[in-house]
């Protein structure tokens, strides 16, 4: 192998070497934007329980639940 042979498969092995870290990073970052959504996902949820659990305790209170 002569120096610029060897100098581009170097090139070439850095390039898919940063190609590959780029793609675990992009994994990692819609890995971590999945986990946000259903976080938000989850949240959301037990605030609509607790407020039909309040809706049921006023209407258990007021007797409108008979």
């Amino acid at each position: 192998m002569n120096n610029s042979t060897n100098m581009s498969y170097q090139a070439g092995q850095a390039k898919g070497e940063a190609q590959e870290k780029g793609n675990q990073l992009m994994d990692k970052v819609g890995n971590a934007a999945q986990s946000a959504k259903e976080s938000v996902q989850q949240a959301g949820q037990q605030v609509q329980e607790k407020a039909q659990g309040a809706v049921d305790a006023v209407k258990n209170a007021t007797g409108m639940n008979k």
